[in-house]
């Protein structure tokens, strides 16, 4: 599916990339562009250091009281990490993981039970936020702005002018509530965020150009496996003359490093309280400042094993006066971790079925994220695809350069590229008997805009209620209702008259736009589906499943509805039309059988409404007797008229 691309006009300044990661952010831009022999412009995507001279920076804000003016004083990247030990519940990290989410969703009330900051709920929305020791509180989004805010200082002092524009990257499987907040806490950080692109995208939109020339005459596909700090994407994308398609993607938005940190910090925990059983496991786990330098030690040692086969854990006085001291081998924390490797297989199985391609046709396999420096990842992944994956890739940068790369196609620094991205999800609407109408397949490339026509189920209706819903199941009581709005104003009509133009029009950030207009009375209404109705990838992977396993149920039940529809609209233009001639008919004995006809189909149609489930009832009858009745009917109506005009005849 491809679509040209044209700019109005250039952006008149640059335009930076950020990976704004969950546990370290990046920032880039373009440095120059050189045309390359093949037609395309290979770009110098250049990453800006930080003022530590770090080419990433720890995703860690830090807020604490300056001594000297009493003023609340902001820390970030590198310099809040060191705050991590003095200023512990006011230093906050991974926040990424509760962006966009609801206080309420389990994966929110697993980090409350291990994160050393209080996460609290917004009495407003009900979503997730965090809140210091003075009890002031802020959103995740705030938290991002802080990061995103040093990062495009970072920028500015390096590029000697104030950067107004980025392109800003998030996880594949971040849904609408998510994308929106990543896009508010670039705004509230000062900046115009002019694409919200996917993390494993940006990453094969580095790659590819930087490969360009291997991919121009026979095209590739290529599958970016992406497991970062806390989330896990993983996308195949048909990469051919600049153009870059996105196939399919999947993933989970909570399972990552932290996860795997986890895993050790309960494996050391076990070891210390085997080693050491009169102390109080409870009363340590509630010591904030030692499970924090526990984190840190698991962090450490969780690195360190991806270059050395063994490596030991030491913290004098560690706790109660005893020290810790643990060796691990790389061995025992693959059979540690395994279990969150095996969570990343089906979501690459999904998104290869989505594609529909074979394993065997991926020509490469890029690794993205911090975790896949982990050796049995890489082996895991290997076994997969039958085929070593690439690591010439810096995991930790590449998304960002892909970032700059997208801001250059829109500052229109670079040219004869294309970037198309996919919809996780069927996005569609509420139909009769609540049959889930579908607008958009999941897997759409987008930006996309598409209309269809719609009526009304019952006579003179005035307003209709248009329900959003995501999902793979064939009614909507199966899937997520992700927003809802009212078209009121309608001209009373008979049902199944009034044309109700429905749009979905989902932008390049994956926002979800809808609109309904009824062509008559030229009424209008519109939504913007956006916070507090995401799904959660668990979600996503469970509506997919029970999707395949039920579609062929689904499709039965909906063609039942759309045979009952269709025959409740004949028997009600019917009923009107046998209404108009009961003055003149009503003693004709064919008239009261045929009326007796209709009545009879009209009870067994409003029965059917009932038993929509029931599969017992043949519905195939209401075809048979409704078309039989249509057939009877016009036949009637031919005579009625050739008696009427014999009757006005001198």
């Amino acid at each position: 599916m491809l679509r040209s691309l044209t700019f109005k006009r250039s952006i008149s300044s640059k335009v930076i990339g950020i990976d704004l990661g969950t546990t370290n952010s990046a920032v880039a831009y373009i440095r120059d562009t050189l045309k390359s022999n093949n037609g395309l412009s290979a770009s110098s995507a250049v990453i800006i250091e930080n003022d530590q001279g770090h080419r990433t920076t720890p995703s860690i804000v830090s807020i604490a009281l300056d001594p000297t003016t009493g003023k609340e004083k902001t820390y970030v990247g590198l310099q809040a990490k060191r705050q991590q030990i003095i200023n512990l519940e006011n230093t906050f990290f991974a926040t990424k993981r509760l962006i966009g989410r609801k206080f309420n969703e389990k994966e929110v009330q697993r980090d409350i039970k291990i994160m050393p900051y209080k996460i609290v709920q917004d009495e407003k929305s009900g979503n997730a936020m965090v809140m210091t020791t003075d009890n002031k509180r802020r959103t995740p989004s705030e938290i991002s702005s802080i990061i995103l805010r040093y990062l495009k200082n970072t920028a500015t002092e390096y590029l000697n002018e104030d950067v107004k524009y980025a392109v800003v990257t998030v996880p594949a499987y971040f849904n609408d509530a998510q994308r929106q907040a990543t896009k508010d806490a670039g705004r509230m950080a000062g900046l115009k965020v002019l694409r919200v692109v996917n993390e494993p995208t940006a990453a094969a939109l580095s790659f590819g150009l930087k490969n360009s020339e291997q991919y121009k005459e026979n095209g590739g596909l290529i599958a970016v496996y992406d497991l970062g700090g806390g989330t896990f994407d993983i996308s195949i994308l048909d990469i051919e003359n600049g153009i870059f398609e996105v196939k399919s993607t999947n993933g989970d938005t909570h399972l990552g490093g932290e996860d795997f940190d986890n895993v050790i910090i309960n494996h050391l925990l076990d070891c210390f309280i085997n080693e050491n059983q009169t102390v109080d496991k409870n009363a340590l786990v509630k010591d904030r400042n030692v499970m924090q330098r526990l984190r840190e030690a698991s962090e450490k040692i969780k690195i360190e094993l991806s270059h050395v086969s063994e490596s030991t854990v030491e913290i004098p006085f560690f706790y109660d006066g005893y020290h810790l001291n643990v060796t691990l081998k790389e061995k025992e924390l693959d059979e540690l971790t395994m279990h969150l490797i095996e969570r990343t297989i089906e979501p690459v199985k999904k998104a290869i079925r989505d594609a529909d391609i074979e394993t065997c046709d991926i020509d490469e396999v890029i690794m993205v994220g911090g975790m896949t420096r982990m050796p049995k990842i890489r082996s895991v992944i290997e076994h997969f695809f039958g085929k070593k994956p690439n690591v010439t890739v810096n995991p930790d940068e590449t998304v960002a350069l892909g970032a700059a790369i997208q801001g250059g196609i829109l500052s229109g620094e670079i040219k004869n590229v294309l970037l198309l991205d996919v919809t996780p999800l069927t996005l569609g609407i509420e139909t009769f008997g609540g049959a889930f109408s579908p607008l958009l397949p999941r897997n759409t490339t987008i930006p996309v805009k598409k209309t269809e026509i719609f009526s009304t189920g019952v006579d003179g209706q005035t307003g209709v209620d248009i329900k959003v819903y995501q999902g793979e199941r064939g009614l909507v009581r199966d899937n997520k209702l992700i927003g809802d709005f009212s078209l009121k104003g309608i001209t009373p009509m008979p049902k199944g008259q009034p044309q109700i133009l429905v749009t979905f029009d989902v932008d390049a950030d994956g926002i979800i736009n809808v609109s309904a207009s009824e062509r008559s009375s030229g009424k209008e209404q519109s939504i913007t589906v956006i916070a507090n109705s995401g799904l959660t990838e668990e979600e996503v992977n469970k509506l997919v499943e029970e999707g395949n396993a039920n579609r062929e149920q689904d499709n039965i039940l909906r063609q039942r509805m759309d045979l009952i529809t269709k025959a409740d609209i004949m028997i009600s233009d019917t009923e009107r039309s046998f209404k108009s001639l009961e003055k003149s008919m009503s003693e004709d004995e064919e008239y009261k059988e045929l009326k007796q006809e209709i009545e009879a189909i009209r009870a067994m149609i409003n029965t059917f409404k009932k038993e929509i489930n029931d599969t017992k009832l043949d519905v195939n009858v209401i075809k048979k007797t409704t078309d039989a009745l249509q057939n009877n009917v016009f036949k009637f109506f031919k005579k009625a008229m050739a008696t009427s005009s014999s009757n006005k005849q001198p």
